[in-house]
């Protein structure tokens, strides 16, 4: 009986003991995962920043095209927005919550500043896929909001040729229409108007695409003023390229180079990317 006691409790023992390495072993892969993580986010600050700086360092010479002016113009209001934005996070108005949305709008004020850069002919060099390339990050996103919402994207991609005339009138149009979809899906007016019934309305009486904005950072627990703002800055950013090239006669639209539509597709394709990180 002492002999079968004594096994017993060496057997709890090595039970125990088992156990103590199994969490120790999972706490350690946790410890190195977040680690991980932590040093893959701040590799992705820093090249975000250092690539927004590169741009607005380009950004030092006079435009020429009232193109080039319109394209300045929009990117200054987003650049303002994001400024307002970074001083709020730096003066610590913006927990830990928000750390990946102030990610994103580096890159968002980085890729309006290189579209300006590539349409006044100073692009950064990229290896990039080709602006017509199917393949998408976004697609899997818009599949979930429909099938169709899918589809036109992947036409907006094919018409995306240097060989379309036309490509970036196409693609810019498609692109308007897609947002605001999503919009209009995450966001519907009747909800809208429920949540905030004083909220800000076109002259039809509906919600305005800022108080869809509005709603949709109250539901994602991000309401803040300068996110607000900068969020619809970034997307009238990208709605606005569609009056840009809705414009341009088919020689204009011709004459629109390969580093010209991978800049317009990378900043269309994150802006989209953007808006779905804050209705998920």
């Amino acid at each position: 009986m002492i002999r079968q006691a004594q096994q017993k409790q060496r057997q709890a023992i090595d039970k125990i003991n088992r156990e103590l390495r199994a969490h120790s072993q999972r706490v350690n892969q946790a410890v190195r995962n977040y680690n991980q993580q932590v040093t893959a986010y701040n590799a992705r600050v820093r090249a975000n920043r250092d690539r927004l700086a590169r741009e607005l360092a380009r950004l030092s010479r006079p435009t020429a095209s009232s193109r080039q002016v319109t394209l300045r113009v929009s990117f200054n209001a987003v650049h303002r927005a994001y400024e307002c934005l970074e001083r709020a996070a730096d003066a610590g108005q913006l927990d830990q919550k928000y750390s990946e949305i102030l990610d994103l709008s580096e890159r968002e004020a980085a890729n309006s500043a290189g579209l300006v850069n590539a349409f006044e002919g100073d692009a950064e060099q990229t290896s990039g896929a080709a602006p017509d390339e199917p393949a998408s990050p976004v697609t899997p996103f818009l599949e979930i909001i429909s099938s169709e919402l899918a589809d036109r994207w992947r036409g907006a991609l094919y018409s995306l040729s240097p060989r379309n005339p036309d490509a970036a009138r196409h693609f810019c149009t498609s692109a308007r229409e897609i947002i605001a979809r999503i919009l209009q899906t995450k966001a519907p007016d009747d909800a809208v108007a429920a949540a905030t019934p004083d909220c800000d309305r076109t002259p039809q009486g509906t919600p305005t695409r800022r108080a869809k904005v509005r709603y949709l950072l109250r539901v994602r627990g991000l309401d803040q003023a300068d996110l607000e703002a900068f969020v619809e800055s970034d997307i009238s950013n990208v709605v606005d390229l569609f009056e840009v090239f809705n414009t341009g006669t088919h020689g204009t639209a011709g004459a629109i180079k390969l580093t010209q539509l991978q800049a317009l597709r990378k900043r269309v394709e994150d802006g989209i990317a953007f808006l779905s990180h804050l209705v998920q």
